[in-house]
């Protein structure tokens, strides 16, 4: 996996069966590691994670959930999210559908 961008280079990710650009209609699947860092992001779309290694944490509609191995959580459409490893995760996530086509906004990448 590469590095989502040059400058935050412990958040990688992979899209595997199309990139989240412009509208879709059908569910987009990706894989992504955290090494000791998070993000939060605003996202039109609802997105589902689903831990394959190591725990994540997300908060969301001010709840906070910690996700190990074999656990799922889901973030609305319309909300912010907060994702972090404390350590490492590795997850698949699941994002969509987005008809309208509405980008993510209000990134942000932190290291711990």
């Amino acid at each position: 996996m590469k590095a989502m961008k040059d400058e935050w280079p412990r958040l990688r990710c992979r899209f595997i069966n199309s990139n989240p650009v412009g509208p879709w209609d059908e569910l987009i699947l990706s894989e992504w590691e955290l090494e000791a860092c998070g993000w939060e992001d605003f996202h039109p779309h609802s997105e589902t994670n689903f831990v394959l290694e190591g725990e994540l944490h997300i908060e969301s509609e001010g709840k906070t959930v910690i996700l190990r191995p074999g656990d799922a959580a889901r973030v609305n459409p319309g909300q912010l999210g907060r994702y972090w490893a404390p350590v490492y995760a590795r997850m698949v996530t699941t994002y969509g559908p987005n008809p309208e086509g509405t980008e993510s906004h209000s990134f942000r990448y932190f290291e711990i």
